[in-house]
């Protein structure tokens, strides 16, 4: 079960959410009464209320908002006690002083903003002793680590605890504390307005991760990189799970620079199916796999970690397959049955990851391939690594080319009105691909539509390179078309979620 905090100014407006967070679906919520510019008035608040409620009132010192004496503060909470309410939230240094009264249920807890303490047991011991129903054990997670501690904690308690990490690194531990047995997690009303770091809105919580739908038995996916936040790939890919009916999940994790190895070495206790990699952990991915596929060896870089049966980390990189298949579905719109990619001319426009994985398919597909970037020096780098040519940036739009490919985050949002290729030197007939997903019709593609060349986005390999991944994640075709959707949906201005 996910629980909406309701953190709001007036009583009005508390009232209003909660109705229309059960009207979403929501099934709980925490009403965070230190927020309420006035005095709470348990009679408005609680009165026909739509679902059952925590309330909760949290100091300074712990974060919140209350500004009146601690006095006052307990008295609140005991008479929402009186009130009826279905839970109350205690910290642990007041729980003994409000002992159990009717039917509310007690929730004992105890923040730690700073860091994950390593006597956690002990903390969670002196919490049992309070009299609870649920234990609430909160921390700010510093290391891959402290995730596991905490959830190893949640999955070995007698008594009922919910138990996550706060900050980036502790997201993911909010959205599987469900797996090892918590009895809800807690969510925000909108990314907006988050009561604690790391917090996911309830869209969020209940539409891209599922998280009720979230068992023992949920095989856990998901990517590693720094930053990571912002990655479309767990749409993409709990897309393609709902779809198929699989009990999976697929999640972002953060893992700072230079620290992929004993992250993967804290995970497994998560026992991780499968991982997508990204900057800056490609290269270092690589190494900590047992098996490479001959693309990840030649490109130096692997995009994905997938398991094999004895439980060891085969490494690929699906960019490579994702890259040919997106040119050749060009060609293929521009001249039926002949998409063969051999003696055309192809410029590349960049000499970064994509481009290393791109260039290599072009030269194995024996075009005639140039290479241009901006930093000419790794332009020249490249081109030696993979037997081509190179030309300066700014003879880019001199030569003529069959097929232009643009590795450059040139035109990528928020910059939508930049583009790599000078408009003049695109010419009828030309292929241009362009690697750049959002927005999906950049710049550079909509001057080419408009000399009629044909077109083809850098949806169509972010798509491609994910359901890749998924395939050998789970060993399905995968549904390309939700797939796809699923990215649109995520790079729109107007995103549900």
């Amino acid at each position: 079960m996910i629980c909406v905090s309701i953190g709001r100014t007036r009583h009005k407006m508390v009232v209003l959410e909660h109705r229309a967070l059960a009207e979403r679906g929501a099934e709980l919520v925490e009403l965070r009464i230190d927020w309420l510019s006035r005095m709470p008035d348990f009679s408005r608040l609680l009165a026909d209320r739509p679902t059952p409620c925590i309330v909760t009132c949290r100091r300074k010192s712990d974060r919140g908002r209350w500004r009146g004496t601690e006095d006052q503060r307990l008295a609140l909470l005991r008479s929402a006690i009186v009130s009826g309410v279905e839970y109350v939230d205690l910290e642990d240094d007041v729980a003994g002083q409000s002992p159990r009264y009717g039917e509310t249920k007690r929730i004992v807890s105890h923040h730690n903003f700073d860091e994950t303490p390593q006597d956690l047991e002990a903390i969670h011991e002196n919490l049992c002793g309070y009299d609870p129903d649920i234990v609430k054990l909160v921390t700010m997670a510093n290391s891959p680590s402290d995730i596991v501690r905490m959830l190893q904690l949640v999955d070995q308690a007698e008594v009922p605890t919910i138990g996550f990490c706060m900050g980036e690194l502790g997201v993911v531990s909010r959205m599987l504390c469900g797996k090892y047995g918590s009895p809800f997690t807690y969510a925000t009303v909108s990314t907006e307005r988050e009561m604690g770091p790391g917090q996911l809105s309830f869209d969020i919580m209940r539409h891209i991760y599922r998280y009720d739908e979230i068992n023992a038995d949920t095989q856990v996916y998901g990517v590693l990189g720094d930053p990571i936040s912002h990655s479309l790939s767990p749409l993409v890919h709990n897309t393609a799970f709902r779809n198929q009916g699989i009990n999976a999940v697929y999640f972002p994790f953060r893992v700072p620079r230079d620290t992929l190895p004993k992250t993967l070495e804290a995970y497994r206790w998560l026992d991780v199916q499968g991982y997508s990699v990204t900057i800056p952990h490609k290269e270092a991915a690589l190494e900590q796999a047992s098996r490479a596929t001959d693309a990840a060896i030649a490109i130096g870089a692997a995009n994905t970690l997938y398991q094999e049966a004895d439980g060891s980390w085969t490494a690929t990189n699906t960019d490579y397959e994702a890259a040919m298949a997106s040119i050749r579905l060009g060609l293929e719109q521009h001249s039926p049955g002949n998409s063969d990619l051999s003696g055309r001319k192809v410029l590349m426009l960049g000499a970064g990851g994509v481009a290393r994985a791109v260039g290599l398919g072009l030269t194995r597909a024996d075009t005639g391939l140039t290479i241009s970037n901006r930093n000419s020096e790794r332009a020249r780098e490249l081109a030696e690594e993979l037997g081509c040519k190179h030309i300066k940036w700014k003879n880019r739009g001199t030569g003529f080319y069959d097929i232009v490919v643009n590795c450059t985050p040139l035109g990528m949002h928020p910059e939508v009105d930049e583009t790599p290729f000078p408009v003049n030197s695109l010419r009828e007939g030309m292929l241009v691909f362009d690697t750049v997903y959002n927005p999906e019709t950049t710049l550079l593609l909509k001057q080419a539509q408009e000399r009629n060349c044909t077109t083809v986005s850098g949806i169509e390999m972010f798509v491609r390179q994910a359901a890749v991944q998924y395939e050998l994640f789970t060993g399905r075709p995968a549904p390309l078309a939700e797939m796809r959707d699923a990215i649109r949906e995520g790079i729109s201005p107007i995103r549900p979620y």
